[in-house]
């Protein structure tokens, strides 16, 4: 039998209808457009070894942590299409939800991250230089991993036991799942804040620059700008509201089942990034750079010496020197 509520506290029915049937027309849509996306991004990364920059470790991580989410989502669809009953056991469980919250607070980590670093290398180019050696930015992937590991611990350590019919849930019953949630929380909408405030302000103060490298980072500004106002900015704000009913500092009924539809919407919302985060990398690379191979194994690839473009495929690809 269908589990039609979601029984939040002793004195509130919140409804879940809505959720069986958002979720999985949403998910289906961000597999299908996402996997593509993203699975496309990873080939030209290790497709293109010798021209990777110090952006390119931190957008691959991001990446990678899409690709990661979008595989799990066969999981959440198949959860909601049996009425939110979990019937696929406690390791896929664990996988689903690792996967989700993942992909939220590493997404936001490296889109801050990214943003820097196209920061340092249009405004403070010498300092750039010195600083843009790969190693870098893998010790800071390392640590964005790392600290998404703390937090995702804390959140399984707080989650509830004893419900193998449930898996896609709040864990905010017990001490440690309610301070795990306010930890992510606060994090996720400081970084938000940061990016939504400092990076308009960096864009406009690189708007003078007319350079490649100028350009190429106001347009992945503007993307994740728009990508953190449409994707994560609405679920923080709403899981911020539904947190404090779960605390008791809403005790409105009403409230709360307008609040959890709205986490439903965010949500799939929120989903909606690993099809967009793709576009950050196809922003930091040069427009010429992404024309697909025609038959490259029937055709030679001749380079001319001392010249600046490559014929490949029956295309040119610009070689840039010197790329930020």
């Amino acid at each position: 039998m269908m589990n039609q509520t979601y029984n939040n506290t002793d004195s509130c029915q919140l409804k879940a209808e809505l959720q069986f049937y958002l979720f999985p027309v949403v998910y289906c849509l961000v597999m299908i457009l996402g996997l593509p996306a993203n699975l496309g991004a990873l080939w030209f990364f290790f497709r293109n070894r010798k021209q990777r920059t110090s952006s390119d470790v931190l957008i691959v991580n991001l990446t990678v942590a899409d690709t990661s989410f979008l595989c799990s989502l066969p999981f959440r669809i198949h959860y909601h299409l049996q009425g939110n009953v979990w019937r696929l056991g406690k390791a896929a469980c664990l996988f689903s939800g690792i996967a989700f919250h993942v992909n939220i607070y590493v997404s936001v980590l490296f889109m801050t991250s990214i943003c820097v670093d196209r920061y340092m290398a249009t405004v403070h180019p010498i300092v750039y230089l010195c600083l843009r050696n790969t190693c870098y930015t893998v010790i800071v992937s390392t640590a964005i991993w790392f600290l998404c590991a703390l937090g995702v611990l804390l959140l399984i350590l707080g989650a509830p036991n004893g419900q193998d019919t449930k898996c896609i849930q709040n864990n905010m019953y017990s001490d440690l799942g309610l301070y795990g949630n306010l930890c992510v929380l606060s994090v996720s909408l400081m970084l938000s804040a940061v990016i939504l405030v400092c990076y308009p302000l960096v864009a406009r103060r690189i708007t003078h620059i007319r350079s490649d490298s100028a350009n190429k980072a106001r347009r992945i500004i503007y993307a994740i700008v728009a990508i953190t106002l449409l994707c994560f900015l609405p679920y923080s704000t709403v899981r911020l509201l539904h947190f404090l009913y779960r605390v008791r500092y809403i005790e409105s009924c009403a409230w709360a089942d307008a609040f959890y539809k709205a986490r439903s919407v965010t949500m799939a919302l929120l989903s909606l990034n690993s099809c967009l985060d793709p576009l950050i990398y196809y922003f930091s690379r040069n427009q010429a750079k992404w024309s697909w191979p025609r038959l490259s194994w029937l055709q030679p690839k001749p380079v001319l010496p001392g010249s600046g473009t490559a014929e490949t495929d029956g295309r040119t690809t610009v070689d840039i020197s010197l790329r930020c």
